[in-house]
């Protein structure tokens, strides 16, 4: 394969996920498609859809499958009774993952990476080696469950012979692989967490959630200014996003999908602005 020119990276935040499909909106608005999409949890779940369909009509597309999540129990739809009984009984989650599965499958069928329209890498953690995971041949939707396995919410994912979590442990917005693979133009599609200032926390979920964001930050940070230096060596993106804000990280935010239709369109301009004033075409 030869080497990408412009990559999209599809960074992990769950539900603040939806700011990425407003992105993609003013990206293909401007006629701006990838060479090659990598994807981390929910941006594996986005970024799969616009692999298979790299056109401006899979905008819709996802906007209408992230309307129905703020409807449907299509993700973290247990009521808090099954809920509870499955933490008791598993021990290691609160979730299924089959309503999600279930989905992906209507959506992407049996499709495979390597027979998509726009190659799609697919970032997941193993548990056996301890390591960051790329998966780029294989079932998509295996791919993308493995991804986005919520430590703590949804259970490992397995494929074939080993056991894998989330993507965001490993590589949350993974800049540098787009950059190691050879794109010279690279749009990061992140979910607005970036730049939010941390507190000192105070209550035992804050802990993991500061420590998350302190490591994921401090990679993203460091492949940001590697990939910049020499200035110019290649040209990279970074897309704002619009409509989080301090709620997002409340300790149920993960189930609150009710503003997911407004995000997607406040992003949707905002990254628009940044592209015109950036210069940004096709």
């Amino acid at each position: 394969m030869t080497a990408p020119r412009t990559a999209f990276v599809l960074g992990g935040g769950g539900v603040l996920g939806a700011a990425e499909v407003g992105m993609l909106g003013a990206l293909l608005d401007r006629g701006v498609v990838p060479d090659l999409v990598l994807g981390t949890s929910v941006g594996a779940l986005n970024g799969a859809l616009l692999a298979q369909d790299p056109v401006p009509a899979v905008v819709e597309r996802l906007t209408a499958l992230w309307r129905e999540a703020a409807t449907t129990r299509d993700v973290y739809g247990d009521g808090p009774l099954a809920t509870v009984r499955r933490a008791v009984v598993t021990g290691t989650h609160l979730y299924s993952a089959d309503p999600l599965t279930r989905r992906l499958r209507t959506e992407l069928g049996d499709v495979r990476l390597e027979d998509l329209p726009v190659p799609l890498e697919v970032c997941a953690s193993s548990i056996e080696r301890a390591a960051e995971h790329w998966f780029t041949t294989g079932p998509v939707v295996d791919a993308v469950i493995a991804s986005a396995a919520v430590p703590g919410l949804l259970p490992p994912a397995r494929v074939g012979d080993e056991h894998f979590l989330d993507g965001g442990i490993t590589n949350s917005i993974p800049l540098g692989r787009a950059v190691s693979r050879g794109a010279t133009r690279v749009f990061v599609l992140q979910v607005g967490r970036i730049d939010r200032p941390l507190t000192v926390p105070r209550r035992p979920w804050e802990v993991a959630r500061v420590s998350f964001e302190i490591a994921r930050r401090h990679r993203f940070h460091r492949e940001l200014a590697e990939a910049q230096d020499p200035p110019g060596r290649v040209e990279v993106h970074v897309l704002p996003a619009a409509g989080t804000s301090e709620k997002d990280d409340r300790l149920l935010s993960h189930r609150d999908f009710t503003d997911v239709a407004d995000r997607i369109e406040a992003t949707r301009i905002a990254a628009g602005a940044y592209l015109d004033d950036a210069g940004v075409r096709a």
